[in-house]
């Protein structure tokens, strides 16, 4: 009879060892490591395939070797995509739903990813999509259901004619109904429930989570069925489970905002069939999740009084331009040592920001508390806000107010020098059409004397562009 298998993994990054450990060599944490049963005897592998011949399914790595072949002899067609409804899920996604892709979706708790992927099911009633649930009742699957659903017009009762709830947590019972349902989508709320019968582990352990991502995984790809997976979160931000999950999947994707604005980003980290780079932006309701496809207009607020300290700057997130309002408070210290603090903004970046205004431009910022805030609740990490930064800093210094019709687009240097910025005709593009009046640039984004293959025209524009190349210019041009 066979022994059961038993090793030692880390809790916190998944590293295995034959023995108790009590610092784990592969992330330094200590006491992380639990035994865990690996291998259970006469465990049978599930069988999902459908048995539609005499011989029954096969494993196809016992049907044919693979063999090296040149590269340039490999077929390659354009890989199908399914397109949702969802604008902002198709475009975060590179494009749509990639036919036999597995994709990670992590954020907090009550974040709203399980709304997204509800409303996801219910939104593709040509399409038949099974919504595997292990956290809730199909009662409480059905009351969000019924919240979140938008019914057409003259219909009556849930759109999602095609969404089929499962409430399990066995894989395999999860293959037995995806066996004769034969779905087109499979959603998986959460992968930290689930658990297969050959690893005798609590469900949420590392190798219950590793185990039963891979059967997923070799379902997707087999059978060519789009599988998304619903994922937990630790408490520093990152997805539970072993840091091996991120790597077998094929796009893993981060819903995240504050709970105390309503609207919620959803950002790719990791993408095989696009670019990493792009981001959504959702605006939470009592009704569900709506797409917001100006985010420019939602993250300036309207103001009929001028204020100091408000400025405006061109952002880029992936391919989408968006104007952000940033806003800076600078007021005397009333304690020994000034206080420093940014929302949506990198401390270590604005301390070097307040180190260049108070070198090259001559104002006394040591002794002042500074506070940058980012409305809307995002987190920006473009440099191109820096000049936008720097002139709201200086606006509420000196107290004067910056124009509302004003934006800025520039990275800002430890010599004071204004430096160039990428896709400088999409950020002027996007402030002209929101009625802007002029904008401050690099002056290095403008053509030089000799022609180059990307230059700057800036003839066809309405709107006043004004090249700086130097910080002490935009305060002269501004503030006079």
């Amino acid at each position: 009879m066979a022994k059961t298998k038993s090793a030692y993994f880390c809790q916190s990054c998944g590293y295995e060892s034959p023995k108790w450990l009590g610092k784990c060599p592969s992330c330094g944490q200590w006491n992380t490591f639990v035994e865990e049963v690996v291998e259970k005897p006469n465990a049978a592998i599930p069988n999902w395939k459908p048995s539609n011949n005499s011989s029954g399914p096969k494993s196809t790595s016992t049907q044919r070797a693979n063999k090296a072949v040149p590269v340039n002899s490999i077929d390659f067609a354009e890989e199908h995509r399914i397109l949702t409804p969802d604008k902002e899920l198709n475009r975060v996604l590179g494009g749509g739903i990639v036919a036999g892709s597995l994709v990670l979706i992590g954020g907090e708790p009550g974040i709203g990813k399980s709304t997204l992927m509800l409303q996801l099911a219910l939104s593709m009633p040509a399409a038949k999509i099974l919504y595997v649930s292990g956290e809730e009742s199909d009662r409480q699957i059905k009351m969000r259901a019924e919240r979140i659903s938008a019914p057409q017009p003259g219909a009556t009762g849930l759109s999602g004619s095609g969404c089929f709830i499962l409430t399990e947590t066995s894989t395999q019972n999860i293959f037995k109904q995806i066996e004769q349902l034969q779905p087109d989508l499979v959603i998986v709320d959460s992968i930290q429930t689930l658990y297969s019968a050959h690893i005798e582990s609590t469900p949420g352990s590392v190798s219950q989570v590793r185990e039963c991502t891979a059967e997923l995984l070799r379902f997707a790809k087999e059978s060519s069925t789009p599988v998304f997976l619903i994922g937990h979160i630790t408490k520093d931000g990152m997805i539970a489970g072993p840091k091996i999950l991120e790597h077998m999947v094929d796009t893993v994707l981060q819903f995240e905002g504050d709970r105390h604005h309503v609207y919620r980003i959803l950002r790719a980290i990791k993408n095989r069939f696009g670019s990493a780079s792009e981001l959504g932006i959702y605006e939470m309701l009592g009704a569900g999740l709506r797409e917001v496809s100006n985010p420019s207009e939602i993250l300036l607020s309207q103001r009929d009084e001028a204020l100091s300290g408000i400025t405006i700057s061109a952002t880029l997130e992936g391919l989408r331009p968006m104007l952000i309002e940033t806003q800076a408070l600078v007021s005397t210290s009333a304690y020994g040592t000034p206080q420093r603090s940014a929302t949506g903004f990198d401390t270590r970046r604005m301390n070097m920001l307040l180190a260049v205004l108070e070198k090259r431009c001559g104002f006394r910022l040591g002794t002042k508390d500074v506070f940058l805030n980012i409305t809307g609740g995002i987190k920006v990490e473009d440099p191109a806000i820096d000049l936008g930064l720097a002139a709201a800093i200086i606006s509420s210094h000196e107290d004067m107010p910056i124009s509302s019709k004003t934006c800025f687009a520039g990275e800002l240097g430890l010599s004071g020098e204004i430096r160039a910025v990428n896709r400088i005709e999409q950020r002027i593009a996007e402030a002209q059409k929101l009625g802007f009046e002029q904008i401050f640039i690099s002056k290095y984004n403008l053509p030089s004397g000799k022609k180059e293959k990307n230059q700057l025209d800036i003839s066809h524009y309405k709107i006043e562009i004004k090249p700086v190349s130097r910080i002490e210019e935009v305060f002269g041009l501004l503030f006079g």
